[in-house]
């Protein structure tokens, strides 16, 4: 195999985020296709999504030390491909029992695909020598845009769920295992003398750090999990313009995420992600007490562009952690963060099971206003170091 460079190493994690962000859309835009096709309860619903919860975070545990033993290379392949494998059995599970074990199945496939693609991403930064990662989970949210219009697409055109899911699994799963031919050399994600260990909590600097990927990541995963159902039950839309929702967000996301770099470089990672969480929570707070469509979905885009660098921005501090590895940093902040994915959803729909989903839609707002509030605490010590790159 020829040399790999830092450009196709680009192009490949590129394509590794983009699929992940359409296979997270298509699984969103179906939610309600879910909900129908088991006759499931919003709790229920909402177990579906902890199981899936529980499963990334289990992984989350031991990814950091399979991509420090192993590369982040094969950790991306299998997992990619057991990400995408499950959509193409969503609709055919024979219960709902089946179901919980297919989604802890997914959640623990996304776990590990999720560090291991992001590890790669901090070792193709190194090698760019500049900032890089926002661009990266630009083009997440640029497949979750891409997703969920195809899906508001085959929707209006009258496509079977099932072809859809088939076809968006298979070909998701060629493309990841077609771009990790060009991932960098596993010398550049491992670390063979790394011990394994077992369970241990993250140490502090991780934890504060993880702690606002948990807030932001509730909201994130809200509009994941939440926005289309909104939509289509709380404001009566038909399904092609429900699933929209998840679009305008990842659309808003993906333009903030790819100027993300450049703004972080002339404010800095502090005012910057002060300032997008306070828009978050305006404009969530407005969106559902308008509660029409068109602010619900202008609403949902400003959204994005206020959890766009939450992520991004919290990755690049956990790798840079002296004494520990990018995708431990990675895998320490994510475990933090998923436990807001795992929590989040079952407790907006138990609100929403008394008071609607509304009501319980207002839970982003709050986390939002937490992390403006504790941005400063998180990251000031590490904003200096941050920005001299």
């Amino acid at each position: 195999m020829a040399r790999i460079t830092p450009v196709a190493a680009r192009i490949a994690t590129k394509a590794h985020f983009f699929v992940s962000g359409l296979l997270f859309a298509t699984w969103g835009v179906h939610v309600p296709t879910v909900k129908a096709h088991y006759l499931l309860s919003e709790s229920a619903l909402a177990g579906l999504m902890l199981a899936s919860g529980i499963g990334a975070l289990i992984a989350l545990t031991r990814v950091g030390h399979w991509v420090a033993q192993h590369g982040a290379r094969p950790v991306v392949m299998v997992g990619g491909v057991a990400v995408a494998a499950p959509l193409v059995l969503l609709l055919g599970m024979p219960g709902y029992l089946a179901m919980l074990a297919l989604m802890f199945a997914f959640g623990l496939a996304t776990g590990a695909f999720d560090v291991a693609m992001n590890a790669e991403a901090v070792a193709v930064e190194h090698a760019y020598a500049r900032p890089i990662m926002s661009s990266f989970h630009g083009f997440f949210s640029l497949g979750g845009m891409v997703g969920a219009g195809i899906g508001s697409l085959v929707a209006a055109a009258g496509v079977a769920p099932t072809t859809h899911l088939l076809l968006a699994g298979i070909g998701g799963g060629a493309v990841i295992l077609i771009a990790s031919r060009w991932m960098l050399p596993d010398e550049a994600t491992h670390s063979p003398d790394e011990p394994s260990g077992g369970f241990s909590l993250p140490p502090g600097p991780i934890l504060l750090l993880g702690l606002l990927a948990a807030l932001g990541l509730v909201g994130e995963g809200a509009m994941y999990d939440w926005s289309t159902l909104y939509m289509a039950k709380e404001l009566g839309s038909p399904q092609a313009q429900a699933a929209l929702a998840y679009g305008a967000f990842s659309a808003a996301m993906a333009t903030a995420r790819f100027g993300g770099d450049w703004v972080r470089a002339h404010v800095g990672p502090e005012p910057l992600l002060r300032a997008s969480a306070w828009l978050a929570a305006a404009a969530m707070s407005a969106a559902l007490l308008i509660a029409q469509p068109w602010a619900a979905l202008l609403g949902f885009a400003l959204v994005g562009i206020g959890f766009a660098n939450v992520v991004p921005v919290l990755f690049t501090a956990a790798a840079r952690i002296p004494g520990i590895t990018p995708a431990r940093g990675i895998a320490g902040v994510s475990s933090c963060g998923y436990l807001g994915f795992m929590i989040g959803p079952p407790v907006i729909g138990a609100i929403a099971q008394h008071w609607g989903l509304g009501v319980g839609l207002f839970v982003v707002a709050v986390f939002a206003a937490l992390v403006a509030l504790l941005t400063t605490r998180a990251l000031r010590p590490r904003s200096e170091t941050a920005d001299q790159r």
